[in-house]
């Protein structure tokens, strides 16, 4: 299926052939580094939030601190971080044409029975006339996610959720479904 995506890419004149085999290894390597730093400082102030004050304040902890810890990674990194999704809770984390390509070839891959947790891809792009590395992986639903992404979404999680996020969608996912991506690029 990275095919796929590679084809639309090149017809879309965004494909910039790929790094060396060498520097797109230590570009992958550098990106995993970042998206685990991000993910687990990320999860570390939501579970601050949830034994605070369970899901309620966790979402006001995603709220008020997900995009600062977002901006804090991708400038100690060099990297442009960010997470995106097909069911987006905040707009801001809207997807760019190639996070929305990979989006739905993770989806794509998930239903032909692929684990959301080893889903990730790399690309070089060109962009505004500039080689550029990109890569995503998948967020996958964990069993503290559901709480506010779930299926079942107490009444108090879904009021508090509908007064930060009145556009929400990131709801109705499963147990390991992907629920939206980790998405990296840097400037070569």
């Amino acid at each position: 299926m990275l095919k796929k995506i590679v084809t639309v890419a090149i017809v879309a004149g965004l494909w910039a052939g790929t790094a060396s085999a060498q520097d797109a290894k230590a570009l992958a390597g550098e990106g995993k580094g970042i998206i685990k730093g991000f993910a687990t400082e990320l999860v570390g102030e939501l579970k601050k939030g949830m034994k605070a004050g369970g899901p309620v304040q966790a979402i006001s902890v995603c709220n008020t601190k997900a995009m600062p810890i977002t901006a804090k990674h991708s400038a100690q990194s060099g990297w442009t971080v960010k997470r995106s999704s097909h069911k987006l809770r905040n707009l801001k984390n809207k997807p760019d044409t190639f996070e929305a390509r990979a989006i739905r070839e993770f989806q794509v891959r998930q239903y032909n029975g692929e684990m959301a947790k080893d889903m990730a891809m790399t690309m070089t792009t060109i962009e505004n006339g500039q080689k550029t590395f990109r890569m995503v992986k998948a967020i996958p639903t964990g069993k503290p996610c559901l709480a506010c992404h779930g299926t079942d979404i107490k009444p108090e999680i879904a009021a508090k959720l509908d007064s930060l996020y009145p556009a929400d969608q990131a709801r109705g996912f499963k147990m390991g479904e992907m629920r939206g991506i980790f998405s990296l690029k840097k400037k070569l």
